[in-house]
């Protein structure tokens, strides 16, 4: 069994606890807070509570530590993590900026420990079945993604809120997005643009959106809404032969391609409701075919069987540290591009 302890027992850290519970490699001893209050609630669970973060890092029984505390924590219980010899998975972002996350890749390398980051989302059913369609060439050689999440209900009354702690949506959804997409566009990227609105929390960012540009020649948009009343399309793919739309988490949609690759368009002017066009004429029905979203089965379950096959069978970590650090690069130059008004080059 993998003896494992959380730090931090809020909402995600009660989470994990929760998931790992779902994989029978695993066994979760006891967890730490700096709010005593949680006691009772670890307790209650059959848990054991850590006085303090030494004690816990000095548990012996320990294998695994899970951060799940507010971003401006992170770097300090990855690093005390690896130094006292134990592997960590750490809630995303993982870091507050690229310097700090490449500091930490270089204290787990050194010392022979586990660091991974738990990008769940890789494991959301409506990226995997973009992620499919893409793969198979369904529609052809994709050229635009549109990732967009929205909601109206504001950020939660919570450190979220504060800019110290790391709050903000580029750290929350923003960074989810971000590996997604860097997921799916197997080329790095060349450069960034980045709007990021502060419309009802003063300090930090309530709305962003993200123009990405790779250097295969593919583009991408990502948007994050906290204040969206008529929602966009979860994704919209423009490929060559086709388009994707995924409307919503309960992955309705639709692909739309072509059936034949030439034909003859009407000659002249074509006439719409708005005037007439030549340009935005509309493609023959009796060209198209209209097909169902794939099936596929995502469970975030699976990110924790993986990190039980890489420590009890040297497997490969599928969120690797490497893959994360260039999302904090180009998370980092969103910051930048916001700030300074202009789009960042990354070459």
């Amino acid at each position: 069994m993998i003896k494992v302890a959380v730090i931090g027992i809020g909402g995600m850290g009660s989470w994990h606890i929760e998931n790992l519970k779902r994989v029978k490699d695993f066994q979760v001893i006891g967890g730490y807070d700096i709010n005593p209050a949680k006691k009772e609630i670890l307790n209650n669970w059959g848990y054991k509570f850590y006085s303090d973060e030494n004690e816990l890092f000095a548990d012996e029984e320990i294998d695994l530590v899970v951060v799940a505390t507010p971003n401006n924590f992170h770097k300090h219980y990855v690093l005390k993590t690896i130094c006292s010899g134990k592997n960590v998975v750490c809630e995303k972002p993982a870091m507050m900026n690229a310097e700090d996350m490449k500091e930490c890749i270089k204290a787990a390398e050194e010392r022979k420990k586990l660091f991974t980051v738990h990008q769940n989302r890789r494991w959301d059913k409506d990226f995997l079945i973009v992620k499919k369609v893409l793969e198979s060439n369904t529609i052809g050689s994709f050229y635009f993604i549109d990732s967009r999440v929205q909601g109206s209900r504001g950020i939660p009354g919570d450190w979220r809120c504060v800019k110290e702690a790391g709050g903000g949506m580029l750290l929350d959804w923003g960074v989810h997005l971000l590996d997604q997409m860097l997921c799916l566009v197997k080329s790095p990227v060349k450069e960034v643009y980045a709007q990021l609105l502060s419309v009802n929390f003063k300090d930090v960012d309530d709305n962003l959106k993200i123009l990405l540009k790779f250097e295969n020649g593919v583009c991408a948009q990502i948007q994050v809404d906290t204040n969206c009343f008529i929602n966009y399309p979860r994704w919209h793919i423009s490929a060559i032969d086709g388009t994707m739309v995924i409307d919503d988490w309960n992955c309705t949609g639709k692909i739309v391609k072509a059936n034949t690759l030439s034909f003859n368009w009407e000659e002249g002017i074509i006439y719409t409701e708005t005037g007439r066009t030549k340009t935005m004429a509309p493609r023959p029905l009796k060209t198209l075919d209209t097909l169902p979203l794939p099936e596929v089965y995502g469970g975030w379950e699976e990110f924790y069987k993986n990190i039980a096959d890489v420590l009890l069978n040297n497997a490969e970590p599928i969120v690797k540290t490497s893959e994360v650090l260039k999302v904090i690069e180009v998370m980092d130059a969103c910051f930048l591009s916001n700030e300074k008004g202009i789009a960042v080059n990354l070459k």
